[in-house]
């Protein structure tokens, strides 16, 4: 028998995040980002909560939960999903950044790709402009992101969502994002962002097949060597469905069971939908050793 402990397998992973006006630091456990959509149309939850009202108490549900972050957005990025207007994305989230700044000690994260809400959004409390085009949507966004100095998570996407799904291909799909998200990690600190400020997302689902969403999360570690911490958001998406034989199952169980791979291989942060039955799972997953525990090969 051998043994291998998991934290000499990501020797770049990295320790902590800055975010505005805090810092986060990361331990054997994942952090949990519960997710708050004020859409009509997310492809899991579109509708449930888009009254300032519902969504409150939905933030507040998730925190009870036990969420570490919550991330709040107006505007669907499900494939195939229509744009909003800056106008709509606005009156959607700028209230319930309002209502829920002094309600809450987790930080907040505005996910939008629109420098006008960022900008809105920070000024309401947030602390992370989580941009589905990692900063590349919205000509004003750099600069903003520059100036507000809250935390950055820029995510892979092939295409755009009205696009995204039609025909992804990658000669080889972990390299391909890794190099995208290295490029856009330069970029970013080349504009002044300071490179403690960033956080990468692979973007499971966002232009990438069934397998290529489960080729990156089987070597989401591989990613580490970019020396960022990771952020992937893959619960309750159709792979997870296509995976079960079952398009219409509920997806928790995989969920949950996907995210303890994810926390095997480090990531340092998760968004999901349920945020109770994950941490549950990742509470036990760090009781018996998390990414710093042993694992027993077999010598061949």
């Amino acid at each position: 028998m051998s043994s291998l402990c998991l934290s000499h397998r990501f020797p770049c992973r990295a320790s902590s995040w800055q975010l505005r006006t805090r810092s986060l630091h990361f331990g054997r456990r994942p952090l949990l980002m519960g997710i708050v959509n004020v859409t009509p149309d997310s492809f899991s939850d579109g509708g449930k909560f888009l009254s300032v009202e519902s969504a409150v108490e939905q933030a507040l549900r998730l925190v009870d939960e036990g969420a570490d972050l919550l991330d709040i957005g107006g505007e669907s990025t499900r494939p195939y999903s229509e744009a909003v207007s800056t106008d709509e994305e606005l009156n959607r989230v700028t209230p319930v950044f309002e209502a829920l700044k002094d309600r809450i000690e987790v930080p907040l994260s505005v996910d939008t790709s629109k420098a006008v809400v960022a900008n809105a959004a920070v000024s309401a409390g947030a602390e992370i402009i989580n941009d589905v085009t990692a900063l590349t949507g919205d000509p004003s966004m750099l600069q903003f992101a520059c100036d507000c100095e809250a935390g950055i998570c820029a995510m892979h996407m092939q295409g755009t969502p009205q696009t995204m799904q039609d025909d992804p291909r990658y000669e080889d799909v972990v390299r391909d994002v890794s190099e995208y998200l290295g490029a856009r990690l330069e970029a970013l600190t080349a504009a002044g962002i300071a490179i403690n400020r960033v956080c990468l997302d692979p973007g499971i689902g966002f232009g990438k097949s069934h397998q290529h969403n489960l080729t990156l999360m089987a070597r989401c570690g591989q990613l580490h060597e970019l020396g960022r911490p990771l952020l992937v958001g893959h619960s309750r998406k159709g792979f997870l469905g296509k995976l079960l034989g079952d398009k219409q199952a509920d997806r928790t169980s995989a969920t949950v069971g996907a995210a303890l791979s994810l926390a095997a291989q480090g990531v340092q942060v998760i968004r999901v939908h349920d945020v109770r039955p994950v941490r549950e799972a990742l509470l036990a997953f760090e009781a018996v050793g998390g990414i710093d525990g042993e694992i027993h090969l077999l010598a061949e």
